[in-house]
């Protein structure tokens, strides 16, 4: 078991799990913490705890301090460059005509790393773009592609549901998402009800589909023949919450069945 506490980061929507080092932090502490790509700043999302190694990707990076008003200044000010940096990436990539929609930019703190994320429908050969970017910046570039669930999570916004965006809010990670999912919880095909904002199918529709897959275990699927106590008939409607379903028969029209009724 080891000692981990959970930091988030702000510019990058991630969740990183770190060692304290003998820190003593609480909540929505801010913290300093180095990476192999620089050192950034996070806010403590959950306190020291203990951890199996086995769940861990080891080496854990270290907290190194607590952030200081020097270094959230220099977070500031960071942000101002990178704002900066993000104007002249799209300048440099319209004049080598590359296609190249970009969405971010920001700083590590120590200012070891620039990084843009940007969308595209193509593979782009961005080498001339990073030699420019580096050679006005001084320090090392990195061009990260990324899909439109990604800007979504950059930009947030409101869901169909009214609130926040699930991968601006809470999300780290964008699990896989498949139509199937949407019928295994028998909605309408309707892109205007299963799709995100990003255009792609709704995060939250992996939310129940394993409780959906659960209930509907015993049940008869929707257009098949069914024999029941009054006979055979085709099912028409399954009712998974309360174990029910509907069967056409011929003599009697439509005829509702519990699980129970079988026995």
């Amino acid at each position: 078991m080891m000692d981990v506490v959970v930091v988030s980061v702000e510019q990058t929507k991630s969740v990183y799990y770190l060692s304290p080092n003998s820190f003593e932090l609480k909540r929505n502490d801010l913290v300093v913490f180095e990476t192999e790509n620089g050192s950034y700043i996070g806010k403590v999302t959950k306190e020291s705890y203990k951890e199996k190694q086995e769940h861990l990707v080891l080496p854990l990076a270290k907290v190194v301090r607590l952030a200081s008003k020097d270094d959230l200044k220099k977070a500031e000010k960071n942000k101002e460059s990178a704002a900066k940096a993000l104007n002249d990436a799209k300048k440099y990539s319209k004049s080598l005509n590359l296609d190249m929609n970009f969405v971010e930019a920001y700083y590590s703190l120590d200012n070891t790393q620039l990084v843009f994320l940007f969308l595209s429908e193509n593979r782009v050969d961005f080498r001339e773009l990073a030699k420019k970017l580096a050679s006005k910046y001084k320090t090392r570039i990195e061009l990260r592609q990324v899909g439109v669930r990604d800007k979504a999570k950059k930009i947030g916004g409101l869901g169909p549901c009214g609130l926040f965006l699930c991968c601006n809010s809470f999300l780290t990670d964008f699990n896989s998402v498949s139509i199937n999912m949407a019928k295994n919880q028998m909605l309408a095909l309707n892109p205007s009800k299963i799709n995100g904002i990003c255009g792609r199918l709704l995060c939250c529709l992996s939310y129940e589909n394993d409780t959906y897959t659960e209930l509907k275990k015993d049940l008869p699927k929707i257009g098949l023949i069914a024999d029941t106590p009054l006979g055979m008939g085709k099912v028409v409607s399954v009712d998974v919450f309360n174990k029910t379903y509907s069967v056409d028969l011929k003599d009697q029209g439509i005829v509702k069945f519990s699980k129970d009724d079988e026995k």
